[in-house]
């Protein structure tokens, strides 16, 4: 309960009311629990500072308090020069040493600036001689404080009066944080410099130059109506771009340099043809540009058009080594003779208009160029589907001992698909379990129905990994992890699956002849051919789908291997990643 607690005087301050508030607080029986709380509220240190310095502001806005003095500072290094020129006692070693740290000086700086009101920069007088043009139009003159950042602007000039206007501004540069600086403003000079008559590049020269305090004197651009704040994208850049070796960008020093699956904040869409992008995990707050899809598009199929750049048709199949995914037919003994068959007879045979290695004319209305993806975070809520784990790899990656070893190791996340067969069934083998076993003609049917990821032949037996398969393990509540050949990915990249997709590769060194994988070199038959094939499968891969990719694995050896990509799957449940819009949004 409260007590009938004494009258508090006007003079009484917030901090001593608290106190005495406190001190009347006496739990009684139904209301211990809340009392007790109420209490330990009230009895908080960092409550009580915030009351005392509550009531310190009060008091000195009550007495409209003066500065004793205005030059504090000056003060301070008169006393400080006086103390260096005699013997000092230790106390006075103390006051020299405080007198000299950088943020007592800070301090006294910022006293003297309040205590003289000296706010405001001082702007020199207009010009006597103005020219008549010049009088009839409104100046503006703006003065700004940079370092060695860039001023955070671009300039054109005006085709039909030769004027030099502002094009653009950065999003968070110093002309950006200053306010005063707006697209569309004419600059007339620079510091006191005519610049009406230099070229752009110069101008660009003078204001990356100036460093400290830089004046600008400017013709407001006639303000246009308020626009609505763009919202944020995000984009996934699906590829490479340096703005030092692009001869279109209006100013390489604001280009934004990035790269594949780096993802990118564009804050402005103003310009269609260079868009305002800031790379997410920056530090720097400054936007700078990039190109716009349109832009992109444009320039590409016009090279394109011209043979300089090749057509974005589908990458050309691989030839897949299936030597990496096991057969269960060879129950794990898997031999140098029996690699060799897997690697003769076991090819991809995904029914395709023509075959993927002929060449293809370029068909410039119909291309599609990788240029951005449109992301956004996501994070599976409780009673989502597990997203599907994809895994590629290239020649020697051995992907599938990973997949089996993350299944294994935790069989209650993680779950495999059973593929399909044509070949007869084993004694100790039990259908929907190993496999299932279906006939030939049923597989075909499937083929021509679109039910398989992929398939191939082994043995003359069909095996293939059908889309039901791996929507039972997901309707289960587990992850479903798949090795598939690169180029599946196009048919798995869907909402409905949301896959994460791991590209494992194998560090390949150029004298390399240490055993790769659980496989001895021997066994294996490595030579410096293979190892050049490794290399180039791995280049490759990467080249046609690296964008595709959210993790790159590089395999130095099985056990860590499994350990960052066991890392790397947990994250999958407690971290947001990247995804396309699409499939988020409905």
């Amino acid at each position: 309960m409260i007590e009938a607690m004494p009258i508090a005087s006007a003079s009484t301050g917030l901090h001593e009311t608290l106190a005495l508030l406190t001190s009347q607080l006496h739990p009684d029986a139904n209301h211990k629990e809340d009392l007790r709380f109420l209490k330990d509220v009230f009895s908080e240190r960092s409550l009580g500072y915030l009351m005392k310095i509550h009531d310190k502001l009060r008091h000195y806005e009550k007495h409209s308090p003066t500065p004793v003095l205005h030059s504090a500072a000056c003060l301070a290094e008169d006393l400080a020069e006086e103390l260096q020129n005699g013997p000092l006692e230790n106390d006075e070693k103390e006051l020299l040493l405080l007198l000299n740290t950088p943020h007592l000086k800070a301090v006294l700086s910022a006293h003297d600036t309040v205590a003289q009101k000296n706010f405001d920069p001082v702007l020199p007088p207009l010009p006597e001689d103005l020219d008549d043009d010049f009088e009839e139009e409104s100046v503006k003159i703006v003065r700004l404080v940079k370092n060695k950042e860039p001023l955070g602007a671009t300039i054109r000039r005006d085709d039909a009066t030769g004027a030099v206007i502002v094009a653009r501004i950065m999003r968070g540069g110093a002309a950006d944080r200053s306010g005063l600086v707006h697209v569309g403003d004419e600059l007339r000079e620079v510091n006191g410099n005519l610049i009406t008559h230099k070229r752009p590049d110069e101008i660009s020269q003078i204001l990356s130059q100036s460093q400290g305090s830089i004046t600008l004197k400017i013709i407001p651009a006639v303000a246009d109506e308020d626009k609505l704040k763009e919202n944020p994208v995000y984009l996934r850049a699906l590829f490479n771009y340096t703005p030092y070796e692009d001869k279109a960008t209006p100013c390489q020093e604001a280009g934004l340099p990035f790269k594949r699956r780096d993802i990118l904040q564009v804050v402005s869409q103003e310009d269609t043809t260079w868009w305002q992008a800031k790379r997410v995990g920056d530090c720097n707050l400054r936007a700078a540009l990039i190109p716009s899809t349109q832009f992109q598009e444009r320039r590409l199929r016009y090279r394109m058009k011209m043979g300089s750049f090749p057509a974005p048709a589908s990458p050309r199949a691989l030839t897949y080594d299936r030597a990496e995914r096991e057969d269960c037919d060879s129950e794990g003994a898997l031999n140098g003779k029996e690699i060799a068959g897997l690697r003769k007879n076991f090819r991809l045979r995904k029914e395709r208009h023509g075959s993927p290695g002929d060449p293809q004319t370029p068909d410039t209305s119909h291309a599609e160029f990788m240029i951005y993806e449109e992301v956004m975070q996501y994070l599976p809520h409780p009673g989502d589907r597990p997203r599907l784990i994809v895994l590629i790899g290239s020649l020697g990656a051995r992907v599938n001992e990973l997949k089996q070893k993350v299944i294994a190791e935790n069989p209650r996340h993680y779950g495999l698909a059973v593929p399909h067969t044509t070949r007869p069934r084993k004694a100790h083998e039990r259908d929907g379990v190993e496999y299932h076993f279906i006939i030939k003609t049923a597989f075909e049917a499937d083929i021509q129905n679109g039910k398989f990821i992929e398939f191939g032949e082994y043995n003359d037996n069909l095996y293939g990994t059908s889309l039901e398969s791996i929507r039972r393990i997901l309707a289960q509540n587990k992850s479903c992890v798949v090795d598939v050949q690169p180029e599946v990915l196009k048919t798995l990249r869907t909402a409905e699956f949301k896959p994460y997709i791991v590209f494992v590769r194998t560090r390949v060194h150029e004298t390399q002849r240490k055993p790769l994988g659980s496989l001895s070199s021997l066994s294996l038959g490595i030579t410096e051919e293979d190892l050049q094939e490794m290399k180039q499968s791995a280049e490759r891969i990467d080249e046609c789908y690296g964008h595709w990719v959210d993790y790159v694995l590089v395999k130095e050896d099985p056990p860590s291997a499994f350990a960052e990509l066991h890392l790397v799957l947990e994250r999958l449940h407690v971290e947001p990643q990247w995804v396309p819009v699409g499939w988020v949004r409905h």
